[in-house]
């Protein structure tokens, strides 16, 4: 009996051919490329807008919408792509603001206010800019020793401890007097008026959740996310991948953190705390968690939106008659928003679609 021999219709596969059918090595960004640029081109269209208005209360308005942006494409790196709910996140933003102020407020500031701090800090004032990246670094490092236990937890398990993350860090900072003053306001930290500093830092955050949405660890979390027992029979280290999500969004909550630091120059505990959580996770809801260019459009109707009540309830003239909303009604608002947003789009106004130039492509 002899051997079979190969068939010789089977003709050999060349290489040519296998780099035929190879997808390219930067298809996918050239395919979603358009989602940041063009989200970024709506920032920069309304930075150009409030330049060319000169009106101080608009340009402060922007300038918080523009904060507002970074925190949550910060929450949207991590919960969109994870599908995890965290509630701990504006605990990094904390972490940048007061970092940010260490490094840029006065030294005989903080000589007297803040004794504690370490005799290099004390020494050290930086510009802006550099403190908003050493910063962001800081948060991210945080994020990392924090990261390396939560992110073995999953569903309410992992929500419930992002929230304990929270309370601690705002626990620490509103006690530990000699190095963050405490529940009194830390003063002193130069006020960027500008807004140009925070539209770039808007845009990079935007840039930044783009490019981890479609590198190998975005792609792979956000198959744990849909099918996780299916991602961890391929070999995807969960764990791993959330980790990676959870210190690139921690670094740019931190970012965001000192942007908010500087376009107020004041800077106190609890103004990281349970409102900001709400707002930021409100705005992230209402445009869609598992949508980029959700994340970003959210924000800006909602802060519209934040600025129309603020104006109302104020007071608006007619005639001779003055007429004002009462106080609170932005909370009661939001939340009535929220609850009509998840009972009729669960997913958000855009789903999990982006904004291209062709057509709305969901996203994966």
């Amino acid at each position: 009996m002899t051997a079979a021999a190969p068939s010789t219709t089977a003709e050999a596969v060349s290489p040519a051919a296998v780099a035929e059918h190879k997808p390219a090595r930067f298809a996918l960004a050239r395919k979603t490329i358009m989602t940041p640029i063009l989200l970024a081109l709506l920032l920069i269209a309304i930075a150009v807008l409030t330049h060319v208005t000169g009106s101080r209360p608009f340009n402060q308005t922007v300038i918080d919408l523009f904060v507002r942006v970074t925190l949550v494409v910060g929450l949207y790196i991590f919960i969109g792509n994870s599908g995890i709910l965290s509630f701990g996140h504006i605990g990094f933003t904390c972490l940048g603001a007061y970092a940010a102020a260490w490094m840029t407020i006065n030294p005989m500031m903080k000589a007297s206010a803040l004794p504690g701090l370490p005799q290099f800090v004390l020494d050290m004032r930086l510009p802006y800019w550099q403190s908003a990246v050493i910063a962001s670094l800081f948060a991210g490092v945080a994020a990392l020793i924090l990261g390396r236990v939560l992110m073995r937890l999953s569903g309410i398990a992992a929500s419930i401890a992002t929230f304990a993350v929270l309370a601690m860090i705002n626990t620490i900072y509103a006690n530990w007097d000699s190095v963050t003053g405490g529940t009194s306001s830390v003063v002193g930290i130069p006020i960027i008026r500008t807004i140009w500093p925070y539209l770039i830092g808007a845009v990079v955050a935007v840039f930044i959740a783009w490019a981890h949405a479609i590198s190998r660890s975005g792609l792979a979390l956000r198959a744990s996310r849909d099918e996780p027992t299916a991602a961890a029979a391929s070999g995807v280290d969960i764990p791993k991948e959330r980790l990676v999500a959870f210190v690139v969004s921690g670094a740019v909550m931190g970012l965001g953190g000192a942007l908010a630091a500087h376009s107020v120059g004041v800077v106190t505990p609890d103004a990281f705390y349970l409102g900001l959580t709400f707002i930021t996770l409100s705005m992230l809801v209402v445009g869609g968690m598992s949508s980029l260019s959700g994340a970003v459009i959210g924000v800006v109707l909602l802060s519209g939106l934040i600025q129309l009540l603020r104006w109302m309830e104020t007071g608006v003239s007619i005639a001779d008659t003055t007429f004002a909303l009462p106080r609170g009604v932005q909370e009661i608002a939001l939340g009535i928003i929220m609850i009509v947003i998840l009972a009729l789009r669960p997913s958000g106004l855009l789903g999990n679609r982006e904004v291209t130039l062709t057509r709305s492509k969901r996203s994966k």
